[in-house]
């Protein structure tokens, strides 16, 4: 059993990697897959790019998975999702008669609704103010508490954007909160939480939306909208896709391997297990120049 770690000996054991703080007790988030327990890191749900370390890794319990390795990095292979980019300043993009006429319809819709935009240093953010704005967002999608608070570590040397839309009557219509990535010349989306009363004016699209076009005025050049797989509504705004690194260690023989709808295999070939390196040289930043 682990020993429950508080005060200096917390601070003594707590390792840094990347924007991540972990100690061998707040590391790992249980998930499962048809009541088979795995492990995935406590900055998986809604944060881009997990950085590792031999010690995370050798730390960590089986069987683990890291989704979304930093994509110049050494660690990780390719899995079969991507991450969704915008180009937020490509003349194409905007121009794009689909789009426009799209992008048109949702401003109709929402002109007497008013809108609010903010950005916070991530390191004034509490689980409070997480609940706040994303407590029904999180619970609906099962996110850990955990894994919010792994949120609020990964963001205290980063900025937050916070896009708010009201209705006409005063009724908080959405929030959506995105990380500022400058290293990355990007915006990534990290969640956005919105009121099903307004389903019909599909409130999360028009948050990606908004989120864009603030990408745009800002000079962040791409507008990260996360892994796009099993989100068809990402296909009206995709400009750019970059591969997702990641990495799975298992037993060979533990139940999660032998279940062939898991997650080991479904996002993984089997000869990639256990695999810590690549077999290729490490992507480059994707078009990080401005």
């Amino acid at each position: 059993m682990r020993k429950k770690l508080d005060g200096p000996e917390m601070n003594m054991a707590e390792k840094h990697v990347g924007f991540q703080s972990w100690t061998e007790d707040n590391l790992w988030v249980e998930s499962s897959h048809n009541d088979i327990v795995y492990y995935t890191t406590r900055w998986d749900a809604l944060c881009p790019y997990v950085d590792v370390t031999a010690d995370m890794l050798q730390a960590a319990p089986k069987p683990f998975i890291v989704y979304a390795l930093p994509p110049e990095g050494t660690y990780g292979v390719p899995i079969g999702d991507r991450y969704g980019l915008v180009d937020t300043q490509s003349e194409a993009f905007w121009s794009d008669e689909r789009r426009s006429r799209k992008f048109r319809d949702y401003e109709k819709m929402y002109r007497n609704f008013t809108y609010s935009e903010e950005v916070i240093p991530g390191s004034s953010l509490t689980i409070e103010i997480m609940q706040e704005m994303g407590g029904e967002h999180f619970a609906s999608c099962y996110i850990d508490d955990r894994e919010v608070e792994g949120f609020i570590d990964y963001v205290q040397s980063l900025s937050v954007l916070v896009l708010k839309v009201h209705a006409p009557d005063g009724t908080l219509v959405l929030t959506d909160v995105s990380i500022l990535l400058p290293d990355y010349n990007q915006l990534y989306g990290s969640f956005c939480q919105w009121n099903r009363t307004y389903k019909n004016r599909s409130p999360g699209i028009y948050a990606c939306l908004l989120a864009i076009r603030w990408a745009q005025k800002n000079n962040l050049r791409y507008y990260n909208l996360g892994p796009v797989g099993d989100y068809g509504y990402k296909e009206l705004f995709v400009t750019d896709f970059e591969p997702i690194y990641s990495l799975a260690l298992t037993d060979i023989d533990h139940p999660l391997a032998l279940d062939k709808t898991s997650p080991l295999h479904t996002d993984f070939d089997v000869q990639h297990w256990n695999q810590v390196y690549r077999d290729l040289e490490p992507a480059k930043k994707f078009n990080r120049v401005g």
